[in-house]
């Protein structure tokens, strides 16, 4: 992925208003990304927990999604895996996420959800830059993974965009 600028994270939103975009907390280490090993741009705001967001390149340029991640139960060990990477994790390593659908489906309430790292680090993950424990063992190549994980991420943002 290609480092993008605030001005441009901002205006990729496509299921918030423009001065919901204008107020959202981007993080301030943008040029300390590992840009060459992301295949998006995922990060949870630090001041409000329960939001995360997601930014990456697509066909039709950057798009953004805002984030809301559910409260996660306490109490039982489980075993999760992330929706987008197929990463493992135990504990609280996936999170719930859903985002409010675009348009006008968007503003009747519409959302959609999926499983996803807790820290958005997927690309991390996949290129072994970061550690859930033990991987499931896959006969797919790193391009292979890498390919798949776009495709989840581009299928989870048509959901919010159709």
């Amino acid at each position: 992925m290609l480092a993008p600028t605030e001005s441009a994270i901002r205006a990729s939103f496509v299921n918030t208003t423009q001065g919901e975009a204008k107020r959202l907390a981007v993080p301030n280490d943008l040029d300390l990304r590992p840009w060459d090993d992301l295949d998006f741009l995922g990060w949870r705001d630090a001041a409000a927990p329960q939001r995360a967001y997601l930014v990456t390149e697509t066909d039709h340029g950057l798009v953004g999604v805002a984030l809301r991640v559910a409260p996660q139960q306490t109490g039982r060990v489980r075993r999760s895996m992330c929706s987008l990477c197929l990463t493992t994790h135990t504990g609280d390593g996936v999170s719930l996420m859903t985002a409010r659908k675009a348009g006008p489906e968007g503003r009747q309430g519409n959302s959609v959800g999926a499983y996803i790292c807790s820290d958005l680090a997927c690309s991390l993950y996949l290129r072994g830059r970061k550690h859930a424990g033990p991987r499931i063992h896959e006969t797919l190549t790193l391009a292979e993974k890498v390919e798949r994980t776009r495709s989840h991420v581009t299928a989870f943002l048509g959901k919010i965009t159709e």
